[in-house]
C-alpha cells in the first residue's frame, strides 16, 4: 500500500516536473543559436527537402506534405520564428519566407486551382530563396 502511494506521488510531480524540464531544455536550446548562422540552416534545410518536394510532386504524392510540414513546424520552432520569438530574425526575411512558403509552392504544383495558390508566389519563393542561399554562400 506504501508503494502503491509512493508510485502515485512521483507520478504526479514527474507530470509536472517532466514538461518543466523539457520546456527549459528546449527554451535553451533555441537561445544558444546562432541568428547569423540562420541563412546556412534554412538552406541546409531546404537543400534536404526541396528534392524530397520535387519528387513527391512527381508522384503526386500528398503524405509527403503532411510529414513535411511537422519537419518545416520543428524547424521553424527550433529558430523561434513561427511564434515570433526571436524578432533577430527580421533581416533574414529573405531566408524565412522560403521555409514557410515551400510547401505551399509545391502543394501549388500538384493542385493548381487552389485557393491559396497566388500568382507570384512561386516567383517570389525562387528569388527570397536565391538570396537566401547568395546570403548563405558569403558567411
Amino acid at each position: 500500500m506504501e508503494s502503491l502511494r509512493l508510485r502515485s506521488a512521483i507520478a504526479r510531480r514527474a507530470r509536472f516536473v517532466l514538461p518543466l524540464g523539457f520546456a527549459l531544455a528546449s527554451f535553451g536550446a533555441a537561445a544558444q543559436l546562432d541568428v547569423s548562422n540562420f541563412p546556412t540552416a534554412a538552406v541546409d534545410f531546404l537543400g534536404q527537402e526541396l528534392p524530397q518536394m520535387e519528387k513527391a510532386i512527381a508522384e503526386r504524392d500528398r503524405d509527403y506534405f503532411e510529414t513535411a510540414m511537422n519537419r518545416m513546424l520543428d524547424f521553424s520552432d527550433s529558430w523561434g520564428f513561427k511564434t515570433h520569438d526571436n524578432p533577430a530574425l527580421e533581416k533574414y526575411k529573405m531566408c524565412t519566407e522560403p521555409v514557410s512558403d515551400f510547401l505551399v509552392v509545391g502543394l501549388c504544383r500538384i493542385m493548381t486551382t487552389a485557393d491559396g495558390c497566388e500568382p507570384g508566389l512561386a516567383a517570389r519563393f525562387n528569388s527570397n530563396l536565391q538570396k537566401c542561399r547568395a546570403l548563405a554562400a558569403n558567411r
